[in-house]
């Protein structure tokens, strides 16, 4: 039983030097910090200005797609990196199953470009 425990060791030790650095990290930024700052500094600021309205107000739903349709670009990049990685390795099938999932993406994109989903105005 104490060889099976003792497997475990690094673990114990490597959670209890994270927990020991977050606690001392904590402590001397509450000793570090400024007691008194500045209150422009802590002022609110959002995007170059003063916020003029209410944090509950209605967004555009337009952000909400242009936040997914970057999301879906990010990670179409995301999947060639491996792929780019791999190529040499997998022949002709791994080459055209890529070409085939950015056909897909490309009409995707040609289709929300033809909507108008990327026009802000």
């Amino acid at each position: 039983m104490n060889a099976f425990l003792l497997e475990y060791a690094p673990i114990l030790i490597f959670l209890g030097i994270a927990g020991g650095l977050g606690v001392l990290f904590l402590l001397a930024a509450h000793l570090i910090a400024p007691g008194d700052p500045d209150p422009e500094k802590v002022s609110t600021y959002e995007c170059g200005f003063n916020a003029f309205d209410d944090a509950r107000m209605k967004f555009d739903v337009r952000f909400y797609l242009v936040a997914i349709l970057f999301i879906i670009f990010d990670l179409e990049v995301a999947f060639l990196f491996p792929w780019a990685l791999r190529l040499g390795e997998g022949g002709a099938f791994v080459f055209w199953s890529m070409m085939v999932f950015l056909g897909v993406l490309t009409i995707g994109f040609i289709y929300e470009w033809k909507k108008g989903a990327l026009e802000w105005e």
